[in-house]
């Protein structure tokens, strides 16, 4: 806030100019006299305090504004966000996928049947998720981290998983043929009802996992870890297989 000082009025000019021992400095004190009234004048004028008191209130008013708009402007950012996965979809590649998902995501918005198929989102970090029903068929989301997302009903055919953080991940339902989820972490993940056809799980972390009425047929289990009771019986029984090879 500026601060005003109220000056007292100089004295008059010519006991200055008495005062004043060399003639040579009279224009020099003539000058600084004449801005010291000047001060004086303009120090003691109400409408320069008034103008002051209301620019500080108009720069309150302006942060009123900006936070009572700061709703708005989050909309804007997710709409944004969502025209960014809307228009990229099917074409592969980035296309900003990547960083719209994650803005999406951290502002807590659900990513309900998203479509992204096919695109390359290598090291994604999708924690805690809503991605049910969503499509990441063919995606590349290799060291991506999932822990805790609910991946429920999602089509995953082809998506490759390998070593990603899956830690909890909700997969009841989803279809996973063809996925690759090679020393993929699953410690805790919920594979009921969801379809490994084919998939590789070689050197995947299993601990904890649940997967009953899950269909391994052709899933490569070869050199899984933490495997909890009965999982190798069961999976075998359902035709998955162990090799160690990528054949």
């Amino acid at each position: 806030m500026p601060l005003r000082l109220h000056r007292k009025r100089p004295e008059p000019w010519p006991v200055r100019k008495q005062r004043i021992r060399r003639t040579w400095l009279i224009p020099l004190c003539a000058f600084e006299w004449f801005w010291e009234n000047l001060a004086f004048v303009l120090g003691n004028w109400s409408f320069l305090e008034v103008l002051e008191y209301l620019g500080n209130f108009g720069v309150l008013i302006a942060v009123v504004f900006y936070f009572a708009e700061s709703g708005d402007r989050l909309k804007q950012k997710h709409y944004q966000a969502w025209q960014v996965i809307n228009t990229a979809q099917g074409k592969g590649g980035s296309g900003g996928h990547l960083e719209a998902l994650q803005e999406l995501n951290t502002d807590g918005v659900p990513l309900v049947g998203v479509d992204v198929s096919g695109a390359f989102l290598q090291g994604i970090h999708l924690q805690r998720a809503g991605l049910v029903r969503s499509n990441f068929s063919t995606a590349d989301l290799r060291d991506c981290d999932f822990a805790f997302a609910d991946l429920s009903d999602a089509s995953l055919r082809g998506a490759n998983f390998r070593n990603c953080t899956l830690r909890s991940v909700n997969f009841g339902g989803a279809d996973l043929t063809d996925a690759d989820l090679f020393g993929a972490d699953l410690a805790g993940a919920d594979l009921s009802a969801a379809t490994l056809t084919s998939a590789d799980l070689r050197k995947a972390n299993l601990s904890g996992i649940k997967w009953s009425n899950a269909a391994f047929k052709n899933a490569n289990i070869f050199g899984v870890s933490n495997v909890p009771q009965g999982f190798l019986a069961d999976a075998l029984k359902h035709g998955a297989i162990q090799v160690e090879s990528d054949q």
